[in-house]
């Protein structure tokens, strides 16, 4: 490969196989990837749009190049966005082939710009500003809709990825601004009526209106007002709120949740040089006392688990094992097997002055009490219990864990519910999942539906996908597994490089339902492609030496 000019790149064809991929870093640190059929050659910008990582590091099964990060998923041929986390396609470059070698001229891109001219007399209007609702959009003007859109959120702040709050913002790697999805002025730049501060009130599913109240306390307004507003399309995507435990002093000053970009703030203000104790050893737990341990300002951190290990709903114990051994080398503490029954309170005295009578004492949380009785002592107690979905607006079509709807996230014709919310019949059955790509791709798939566009496949086609970022190391798992207990483990947690695979059962002819990972993603990202199409493969394969790689691409064809 040769740089011909600075913005000219010459290739020689003999270094991509047919069905295949190569990536091609250049000396501006950019990527050039280019693809191959047969004869027929295409060039893209090489970073992911998401983080920017390199796709030749990932996958090509089939037309599907798959990000080795977060599986963002992109059309070979024209570089469409097939899958999120990504939110944008891939850039293309013009391609010039000169017989045995290709040249890539980086500065002119092949894009073609999409009339915004679909369903121009329509409004869709949108509630809940989180990872569902920015998709749905965010996908609605870049695939042509030409409606009004009206995106209604109860947060103070336009769209932003909720997933960094406890990774990259509270370890104090990234600013608020770079947290935006689609930049600070996308809600201008898409033509949509952004509506922060206001919470819906009343939703009538079959009459397709809503009622919404502006929310007084973070507006210039005295007097909060009610509107009614109808939609040709609505989309109820309002997401999870923090489950908080029966525990007697959990409404104490000093102790908090993590769900938005305020606690984010709160919490990384309030951990300064104090004693930290995090109630859960879920993902949301273990991310937090990650996130802190790196900050290095608070004075100590405690992890309390009812189970014996952490995230053990999700992976095996000796995975849990060797990330429990990761966060102790850290600093962090941890206590097993244990119930809180009490968060303390100690009196604080506040404007102090020679007139006692004008002191003011507030209460703050003073440790926690076990339920062996053991006092752990703590200033700030945060709570990583869980969440609930925000199901009651659409109370009355609720399933007990979910509003039941389609492969298409409709509830009826016109209506969707998505995100958190939503207990989607897709792929792998029916069920309820909070995770953000899961989101994305419920904002995706409701957007598409909206638009008829039937090219974009639906929930009956997708798998489950989620991360977890702990001191730089990510942790990746693809498919849903109702328990751990039923694994195969390859490779050494302990120095973190492993793939697991997880069944319903022991018998060997039972596909894979799941797998996670550290270090080995093209192999997970083949297990999760053979997952979508219907070809996980079984206990028996796996034993037998398989090779997942190979036989994704082979099937994928």
């Amino acid at each position: 490969m040769t740089n011909a000019t600075i913005n000219t790149v010459t290739i020689s064809k003999a270094d991509i196989p047919s069905g295949g991929m190569k990536s091609y870093k250049q000396e501006d640190d950019s990527i050039i990837l280019i693809t191959r059929d047969d004869d027929e050659f295409h060039a893209f910008d090489g970073k992911c749009p998401h983080a920017g990582a390199d796709l030749g590091n990932g996958l090509r099964c089939g037309n599907r190049v798959v990000c080795p990060w977060h599986h963002a998923t992109f059309d070979s041929r024209d570089g469409t966005l097939l899958e999120p986390i990504a939110t944008e396609g891939l850039t293309q470059y013009q391609l010039t082939d000169t017989g045995d070698e290709l040249m890539v001229t980086t500065s002119v891109k092949e894009k073609t710009d999409i009339p915004n001219d679909k369903l121009i007399d329509t409004h869709t209007v949108i509630v809940g500003g989180g990872a569902a609702g920015f998709m749905t959009a965010h996908y609605l003007r870049n695939t042509g809709y030409g409606g009004d859109i009206t995106l209604i959120s109860a947060d103070n702040r336009a769209p932003y990825n909720r997933p960094l709050l406890s990774k990259a913002f509270l370890a104090g790697n990234m600013p608020e601004e770079k947290l935006l999805l689609g930049g600070s002025d996308w809600a201008t730049n898409n033509n949509i009526d952004l509506r922060l501060n206001q919470t819906v009130s009343k939703v009538l599913p079959n009459e397709r209106t809503l009622m919404v109240v502006s929310d007084s306390s973070h507006s210039n307004n005295d007097n909060s007002s009610d509107e009614t507003i109808s939609a040709d399309y609505l989309v109820v995507a309002t997401g999870s709120s923090p489950s908080i435990p029966p525990i007697k002093g959990v409404d104490l000053d000093g102790v908090y949740t993590l769900r938005s970009m305020d606690d984010a703030k709160l919490i990384k203000a309030a951990s300064h040089d104090q004693r930290v104790v995090i109630i859960g050893t879920g993902f949301i737990g273990m991310e937090v006392a990650s996130a802190l341990a790196q900050a290095g300002t608070t004075a100590s951190i405690t992890v309390i688990g009812q189970d014996k290990r952490v995230m053990g709903n999700i992976v095996s114990e000796t995975v849990s094992d060797a990330l429990i051994k990761l966060h102790e080398e850290n600093g962090i503490n941890f206590v097993f097997d244990a119930t809180v029954n009490a968060i303390t309170e100690v009196k604080r005295v506040v404007n102090q002055s020679e007139n006692k009578e004008e002191n003011q004492t507030f209460s703050q949380v003073g440790g926690v009490i076990l339920g062996n009785g053991e006092q752990i002592d703590a200033d700030i107690v945060i709570l990583g219990t869980g969440v609930s979905a925000n199901t009651a607006l659409l109370e009355e079509v609720n399933d007990p864990d979910g509003v039941q709807v389609d492969s298409k996230l409709q509830l009826r014709d016109g209506v969707y519910a998505l995100g958190d919310i939503a207990k989607a019949y897709g792929q792998m059955g029916r069920m309820r999942i909070e995770h953000w790509r899961v989101a994305l791709q419920h904002g995706l798939v409701a957007a598409a539906a909206i638009l008829k566009d039937d090219t974009v496949e639906t929930l009956d086609a997708r798998v489950p996908f989620f991360w977890t970022m702990q001191y730089g190391k990510s942790l990746r798992y693809s498919g849903h597994a109702a328990t751990p207990e039923h694994s195969i483990l390859f490779g050494t947690p302990d120095t973190l490089d492993y793939i697991e695979y997880y069944f319903d059962d022991e018998g060997e002819d039972s596909r894979a339902t799941a797998a996670s990972t550290l270090g080995r993603d093209q192999e997970l990202i083949a297990f999760a492609e053979l997952l979508r199409i219907g070809q996980a493969p079984t206990r028996a394969q796996i034993n037998s030496g398989f090779d997942i790689i190979n036989q994704a691409k082979v099937l994928s064809l």
